[in-house]
C-alpha cells in the first residue's frame, strides 16, 4: 500500500475530499486521540501552556488539548499549523479553539524566538523527507524547521513529534537533524515489533539526555549519546551508550565471535541500587 507522502505533496494530497474525510473517519479519529494523550503525557505538563501544534490538520489534537482538565494541568492554549488549506478549512469549519496558520513547516517556524512552552506534531513531520523538486533537499527543509522549531520553544522546553518512518535511514535522518539544531532527542516505541508500532521523537531545549527530564521514559532510546572530540574534529559514541554497544557487537561478529542479539534493554542505564 502507497503512502500518502509517496503520492503528492501535503498540500495537494489533501484537498477538500481528502480533508473531510480524514476528519471525519472514526477510526482516524480515534487513533489521533490516543497519539494525541500519548505526547502530552510525554510532556508532563503540569500547569496550563501554550502549545504548538505542527500540522494541525483541521484541529483533532488541538481539540484534545483545550479540553486537558485543570487536575492534569490543563486547559492548553495551543497555536497550530498547517499546509493544507483544505484541512484548516474543516478546523474553522468545526470551530475549534485554537489560532492557526497556513504554512509550510519545511520552510522553518515563523514565530519569536521562545514563544511555546512545548510543541506536538502527530503524524507530520515524515513528510519533511520528501522533496518535490531538485533544488530542495529533505536535509534543507528538516533543517530548516528543527532549527525554527528549536527557536520558537522557551529554554527548558519540549517537544513531542509522532511521526511514521518509511525506514531506519528516515528514522535516523530525522533525529539527527533534531540533535544537529541542538535539543536532546531521545526515541521512543509504542507497540514494537507490531503493525500498531508508533514512533515518538521527544525533544528537550538544551540538549542533555531526555531520559532524565522527561517522566516515564524508561524505555527511551536516547539517540543524543555522543560527544565530539574537539582536537580532531571527530564525533565517538558515548563509551556504554546502545550506539557503542551495537559497533562492538558488530566488530565482534565480523571477526566470527559469538555474540548476544540485541533487545531493548540494550544500553540502558541501570537504576542506582541502594
Amino acid at each position: 500500500m502507497s503512502r500518502p507522502e509517496d503520492i503528492l505533496p501535503p498540500d495537494l494530497f489533501y484537498n477538500d475530499i481528502e480533508s473531510r474525510k480524514y476528519t471525519t473517519n472514526s477510526r482516524i479519529k480515534s487513533i489521533q486521540a490516543s497519539m494525541t494523550n500519548r505526547a502530552l503525557e510525554l510532556l508532563d505538563l503540569d500547569t496550563p501552556s501554550l502549545i504548538l501544534d505542527v500540522g494541525c490538520g483541521s484541529g483533532l489534537s488541538g481539540e484534545i488539548l483545550s479540553g486537558v482538565p485543570e487536575e492534569h494541568g490543563g486547559p492548553h492554549a495551543w497555536f497550530g499549523m498547517d499546509i493544507s488549506s483544505s484541512m484548516l478549512g474543516e478546523a474553522l469549519e468545526r470551530d475549534v479553539e485554537g489560532d492557526m496558520l497556513l504554512a509550510d513547516m519545511g520552510q522553518g517556524v515563523p514565530f519569536r524566538a521562545g514563544t511555546f512552552d512545548a510543541a506536538i506534531s502527530i503524524s507530520a513531520i515524515q513528510w519533511l523527507c520528501n522533496a518535490e523538486t531538485s533544488d530542495v533537499t529533505p536535509e534543507g527543509r528538516l533543517k530548516r524547521f528543527f532549527d525554527g522549531l528549536y527557536a520558537s520553544l522557551r529554554r527548558g522546553g519540549k517537544a513531542v513529534c509522532q511521526f511514521y518512518p518509511k525506514n531506519p535511514q528516515q528514522r535516523s535522518m530525522i533525529s539527527n537533524a533534531a540533535i544537529k539544531a541542538g535539543f536532546g532527542a531521545g526515541i521512543l516505541e509504542d507497540d514494537p515489533d507490531t503493525k500498531s508500532l508508533k514512533v515518538y521523537l521527544v525533544l528537550t531545549v538544551g540538549g542533555g539526555d531526555v531520559s532524565g527530564t522527561v517522566s516515564r521514559m524508561s524505555d527511551v532510546d536516547v539517540q543524543d549519546a555522543r560527544r565530539k572530540d574537539k582536537k580532531r574534529g571527530k564525533e565517538f559514541e558515548r563509551k556504554g551508550s546502545k550506539a557503542w554497544i551495537t559497533r562492538k557487537k558488530a566488530q565482534s561478529e565480523a571477526k566470527g565471535k559469538i555474540v548476544k542479539p540485541n533487545s531493548k534493554y540494550t544500553g540502558r542505564r541501570r537504576k542506582t541500587a541502594w
